[in-house]
């Protein structure tokens, strides 16, 4: 990127000596979820008055809204700033693999042409050395029978090695020729085609007009804001297991498209969402009304068994934003990094930091029959922690891929590190319906088995725990009314929450085996329709 001075108008203390050309590069760049905010800085020789510059080329998807140029220097004024676009050819390139098989036959037509050429040129030059060296000898045996020195064996000997180089390379020299005129021909005919099938669109370049007004000549500091779409942000995490002890690693992997590369920038990472409108939705008329209830409305209550379940955004619950918990987070980098415009994926380092962890193997039965190992571990980075994919590492390597939740600082989070084979769990269910006495509540008892088993290798020995978890349904209606029969579950629960939650500790040793059991009733009156 280069600056270059034009002619500018004609006016009092105005100046069109041209300037030193200088450089403009990308300094600074705040990503944001769906574009980014770049910063351009430059040092230019300005003379006294008024004076036009010229900056770039820079991205044509620069958002002309956003420009915006000022100058530190004092004495120095920007009076005017603009983005001029303009379509140029492209610069000839060797084909990239999105390009087709016949721009690149032409290319490698184009290569063999020229070495073919340069094979040419030099077996001319050694004919041509050639005819020189077989003029010297005709001149010395000239010389020599009229002087009386006759070497009619050497001569021979000599007339003969450069007639046999001579025909060597001619025949050389008219099959390099040959293969040429080929080339050509296969060359013209590619080209043809090409013309008929692709045509190379134009380029759009843009440049940066600024006019200047400078009170005395000397160096001054230019600095150019606009925005760019074509670029985006998202968190990324690496977490190492090891010794008891869990590091988090965290990264900002980097797309982006602009057009041109960020070669050396200092880097922001932002969760400002400025592309949502700022002014409150419409308000709209919400009308209620009464009505009186039917009589078999009044006779039955209708009740449902539903699943309650954290919602997500998006497909597949993968969030297509950043969940920043509400409030903006501005992330920098600690170095300077090189971002290229090639639209792929590059992570950029953030943050470090370690600390204790607290692992267990869990397993929610009613969900998968799998049993993983959970680790919690303590936010000590002294800022929160962005949603985002986590890398699993332990002692063994790389395990898998997870999901960090939006951690606060100084808040417990929970990774899981895949499931472990070493365990089995089979569950069993079992349900029987009854009627309670006169008040006609029908009572459905429910009846959970789960029958747990550890397979140990013969140098494990030590006992591990095993946090088991299963649900309960929770009622929201009086109508319907649902007990935990803690004297016939076994072994008791160490946990029952009020979200239906029920959870044991069970310890195992090597090739142990234990079998829960989870009992509660649903007891609904008379009136409950539904279940």
């Amino acid at each position: 990127m280069t600056v270059t001075p034009l002619p500018s108008a004609p006016g009092p203390g105005a100046h069109t000596t041209p300037g030193p050309v200088t450089a403009l590069p990308v300094t600074a760049v705040t990503c944001l979820e769906d574009r980014a905010q770049v910063e351009r800085t430059a040092t230019v020789e300005l003379a006294a008055g008024v004076r036009r510059l010229r900056l770039g080329p820079l991205t044509a998807l620069a958002v002309d809204r956003t420009l915006r140029a000022e100058s530190d220097t004092p004495g120095v004024r920007v009076l005017d700033a603009r983005i001029t676009r303009a379509w140029t050819p492209r610069a000839p390139l060797p084909p990239g693999p999105d390009d087709s098989g016949l721009r690149h036959r032409l290319h490698a037509l184009e290569g063999r042409i020229r070495e073919e050429e340069r094979l040419t040129d030099r077996l001319e030059a050694r004919l041509a050395l050639l005819a020189q060296l077989t003029a010297d000898l005709l001149r010395e045996v000239g010389e020599g029978a009229g002087a009386g020195e006759v070497e009619r064996t050497r001569w021979h000997r000599e007339l003969d090695r450069v007639d046999a180089g001579r025909e060597q390379h001619g025949e050389e020299l008219r099959a390099a020729r040959a293969r040429l005129r080929r080339l050509e021909v296969d060359r013209a005919a590619a080209l043809g085609a090409l013309e008929e099938a692709e045509e190379r669109p134009a380029e759009l370049v843009a440049h940066l007009d600024l006019t200047v007004e400078a009170a005395q000549a000397g160096p001054a500091l230019l600095t150019v804001h606009h925005l760019v779409p074509c670029a985006l942000w998202r968190p990324s995490y690496r977490a190492t297991l090891a010794d008891g002890e869990l590091r988090l690693e965290s990264e900002a992997v980097v797309w982006q498209r602009t057009g041109e590369a960020w070669t050396g920038a200092r880097l922001t990472f932002s969760t400002a969402r400025s592309a949502l409108a700022t002014e409150p939705p419409a308000l709209a008329e919400d009308v209620l009304t009464l009505r009186e209830r039917t009589a078999e409305e009044k006779r039955t209550v209708e009740v449902e068994l539903r699943e309650e379940a954290i919602s997500e955004l998006g497909p597949d619950g993968v969030v297509p934003g950043v969940d920043d918990g509400g409030e903006v987070r501005v992330l920098n980098a600690p170095a300077p990094a090189t971002v290229p415009s090639d639209g792929r994926a590059h992570r950029v380092p953030l943050a470090s930091f370690g600390g204790p962890a607290h692992s267990e193997f869990a397993c929610a039965p009613e969900l998968s029959p799998l049993v993983t190992q959970a680790v919690r571990f303590r936010n000590t980075a002294g800022h929160p922690l962005l949603a985002g994919p986590v890398e699993l590492v332990r002692g063994s390597g790389f395990t898998g891929r997870g999901r960090l939740p939006f951690t606060a600082a100084g808040a417990d989070a929970e990774l899981s590190f895949g499931s472990s084979d070493g365990y089995r769990v089979v569950r069993e269910t079992e349900e029987r319906q009854s009627t309670a006495g006169l008040s006609q509540r029908s009572v459905t008892t429910r009846t959970v088995r789960l029958h747990l088993s550890r397979f140990s290798g013969p140098e494990e020995r030590d006992e591990q725990l095993v946090a088991v978890r299963e649900r309960v349904p929770v009622s929201e209606v009086a109508a319907v009314e649902v007990r935990l029969r803690k004297e016939d579950c076994s072994p008791v629960p160490d946990a029952f929450d009020t979200e239906g939650s029920v959870r044991w500790d069970v310890p195992l040793g090597p090739g142990a085996r234990r079998t829960l059991t989870l009992v509660y009733e649903i007891s609904a009156s008379a009136k409950v329709a539904g279940l």
